[in-house]
């Protein structure tokens, strides 16, 4: 039997770990404007990156298959939404000032777009790669940036992972100014049961019973403009806890990062937006970051889908894991 054939500590270790998806157990199925990515026959994510004003992922789902992200403005009308902020689109990466170039928002024609160039794919160690390649180009068509995307999605048993990695590259002639503004950068926006209770948002008072927890222990609204390695957002639905943790690398530039996390379900790092985040009202440009020109700036998070709570889904163990991976 296989039990008398392992050694007792080999046999325990096994029993602990968590069923993990193998190799063949992660797909990708490619169409004109996305590529669809399940884990062991289940729905994960689309990487649409056509016909949105930047590339996104939606929707994505738990590992039970509970969307995780809001349907505004990819549907519209969805019961138990709110309709607001329309540029908050699922999942995705951007920020409010590059250049003085908007990239965040969406209400006008004087906004940025990132524009797809390139996209391939592959699977690989068990988890789907995406390199993804684009140009951030202003209102009057100059490019500001380019970015080289990776991304690297897998899942087990009862989590799924996004390993978002972003390299912005900086033309050869002039350099890139990411300003320094609340308005970034790599965002999620939850489903209105996630937001903790009496939260507000657009003067709409939310009645969801979720927790908002960094690492430190600071909770719900205190966590915003705070700085710390990771923030985990979690709720209970239909007798079940699910949790968003989002991971900053120690690699980052401004590790660890500012969190712009909202108590209406936004939650986003942004390592830019310093001023904002600490209140430096007379030191507007103190959170700037200044790419060279031909210079480049990479920033690797991770996003972690789990069941329970920070400390059911060992949010914090995930996160050294993680913060190990070089």
């Amino acid at each position: 039997m296989l039990t008398r054939a392992l050694p007792l500590l080999a046999l325990a270790v096994l029993l602990a770990a968590p069923a993990r998806a193998a190799a063949s157990d992660v797909q990708i199925t490619a169409a004109a404007d996305r590529l669809k990515v399940t884990v062991a026959g289940k729905p994960f994510t689309e990487y649409i990156f056509k016909g949105t004003p930047r590339p996104i992922l939606y929707p994505v789902l738990a590992a039970d298959g509970t969307p995780m992200t809001r349907n505004y403005p990819m549907q519209k009308g969805v019961a138990g939404e709110v309709e607001d902020h329309p540029h908050h689109r699922s999942l995705w990466f951007t920020h409010g000032d590059v250049n003085g170039i908007d990239f965040w928002a969406e209400n006008s024609d004087q906004k940025g777009r990132i524009v797809n160039q390139s996209v391939t794919h592959a699977v690989a160690d068990g988890a789907a790669r995406i390199t993804s390649r684009n140009q951030w180009v202003g209102p009057n068509g100059t490019v500001h940036l380019e970015d080289e995307t990776v991304l690297r999605l897998h899942g087990t048993a009862d989590a799924r992972f996004i390993d978002y990695e972003v390299t912005l590259k900086a033309p050869a002639g002039k350099p890139a100014v990411l300003g320094d503004t609340k308005e970034g950068s790599m965002a999620i926006r939850l489903p209105l049961w996630m937001t903790p209770t009496h939260s507000q948002g657009r003067g709409k008072k939310h009645e969801g019973k979720g927790t908002i927890v960094n690492a430190e222990g600071i909770r719900n609204d205190a966590t915003w403009g705070k700085r710390s390695t990771w923030v985990d957002y979690h709720a209970p639905r239909d007798g079940k806890v699910y949790g968003v943790a989002i991971f900053d690398h120690p690699s980052n530039p401004r590790h660890p990062t500012w969190w712009h996390v909202r108590s209406y379900a936004l939650f986003a790092a942004n390592p830019f937006g310093k001023h904002d985040f600490e209140n430096l009202k007379d030191q507007p440009k103190a959170g700037e970051l200044v790419i060279p020109a031909g210079g480049s700036v990479t920033f690797r998070w991770r996003f972690y889908f789990h069941f329970g709570d920070e400390k059911a889904g060992r949010v914090a163990e995930q996160y050294q894991a993680f913060a190990a991976r070089r």
